[in-house]
C-alpha cells in the first residue's frame, strides 16, 4: 500500500478526542455483568468480528493516510478446529476472513473523485498447526486490495511461529508474491519479531496487554531514496480490554478495547510519514465479539 504525504493540521486534536473517548468508554463498561454457567458454543467453529477506530492508519510502519478524518477497521473471521490429539501434532485448524479500512480523509472520500470510502479490503486464509511445548506454526495467504483504487493489489505468503508462554513471543516472515506494500519496483520480503504479554486487572476479566514488535526488510520491503532500508519500525503499546460479560453468552462474548501505540520509524518509513517525522503516536478504540 502506498503512503500519502499531505500534512495534517488537526491530527493532534483528533488524537486527544479519540483517547478521551476511549478512556470514558472503558470506564463505562468496566462494571461486571452476570456470568453464564457454560459456553453456549462449545463446537468446532468460532466466529470473531468487530470494528476498530484508530486515529491514523499505519501498516507495518508505512503511513496510509496523510490527513485522516474518521477511519474505521471492520473485520470478520471464521475459525474451524479440525484436529486435536496427543501425537507430535497436537492440534490443527483453519481460519479465513476479511479485513477492511474505511477512510473519510485523504485515502478515502477526500482523495477519490467518485467519493468511495472503501480504501482497503484484505482477504486471507491461514492454517494453525500446534505442536508440543506450546509451539504453533501458522502459514497464511493474504490478498491486499483497494476498492477505491488507491493502490495496486498485493498478494503475500506469510509464515509465523509463536509460543504460548508468559510473554507470547513470535516471529514471522512474509513474502510478496506480486505487488509492493511500499509502492516500490521489486517484490519484498518482510520480517517481524515481537511479544504480546497480558495481565488481568482485578477480578472482572479486564486485561492489559503490552505488545512490542520490530519490523525489518529482508529484501526490498522498505524501498525509499533509491535503496532498501533494513530497519522499518519499533512499536510498543498498551491495550486495555474490558469484557461486557464475565463468561460466554448465547449472544457471544463481547468486549470493548482501546489503547495507545508509540512508533519509532526507520529512514524508509520516516520518509513516508507526514513531514518526515520519525515518531508517531496512535490511539484506538474498538468493539469485538467472539462466538
Amino acid at each position: 500500500m502506498e503512503a500519502h504525504l499531505i500534512p495534517s493540521s488537526s491530527f493532534r486534536s483528533r488524537l486527544l478526542r479519540l483517547a478521551l473517548t476511549g478512556a470514558a468508554a472503558l470506564l463505562i463498561f468496566a462494571a461486571p455483568a452476570r456470568a453464564q454457567d457454560a459456553d453456549p458454543n462449545p463446537g468446532a467453529i468460532t466466529l470473531t468480528t468487530g470494528i476498530d477506530f484508530p486515529s491514523v492508519y499505519f501498516f507495518r510502519g508505512i503511513r496510509q493516510e496523510s490527513d485522516p478524518k474518521f477511519t474505521m477497521f471492520p473485520y470478520g473471521d471464521v475459525g474451524i478446529a479440525l484436529f486435536s490429539g496427543d501425537g507430535g501434532l497436537k492440534s490443527a485448524g483453519v481460519n479465513f476472513g476479511i479485513w477492511n479500512s474505511l477512510n473519510t480523509g485523504s485515502s478515502g472520500l477526500d482523495a477519490d473523485p467518485k467519493k468511495r470510502i472503501h480504501y482497503e479490503q484484505d482477504f486471507y486464509v491461514s492454517a494453525s498447526l500446534g505442536f508440543g511445548a506450546g509451539v504453533t506454526l501458522t502459514p497464511m495467504f493474504t490478498s491486499y486490495t483497494s476498492p477505491n483504487g488507491s493502490f495496486g493489489t498485493v498478494n503475500e505468503l506469510l509464515f509465523k511461529v509463536s509460543h504460548a508462554s508468559k510473554y507470547a513471543p513470535y516471529g514471522l516472515v512474509a513474502f510478496e508474491l506480486s505487488g509492493q506494500a511500499d509502492g516500490g519496483s521489486e517484490e519484498g520480503t518482510y520480517a517481524e519479531i515481537g511479544i504480546g504479554p497480558s495481565w488481568p486487572l482485578g477480578g472482572n476479566g479486564i486485561t492489559v496487554g503490552i505488545p512490542v514488535k520490530l519490523g525489518f526488510s529482508l529484501s526490498d520491503y522498505y524501498e525509499a531514496g533509491g535503496k532498501d532500508n533494513g530497519f522499518g519500525y519499533f512499536d510498543i503499546g498498551a491495550l486495555f480490554t474490558v469484557p461486557f460479560t464475565s463468561a460466554p453468552t448465547k449472544f457471544g462474548s463481547w468486549n470493548i478495547h482501546g489503547g495507545v501505540n508509540f512508533l519509532a520509524l526507520g529512514d524508509g518509513t520516516k520518509s513516508f510519514n507526514t513531514d518526515g517525522d520519525g515518531q508517531q503516536v496512535i490511539a484506538s478504540i474498538g468493539i469485538g465479539m467472539t462466538y
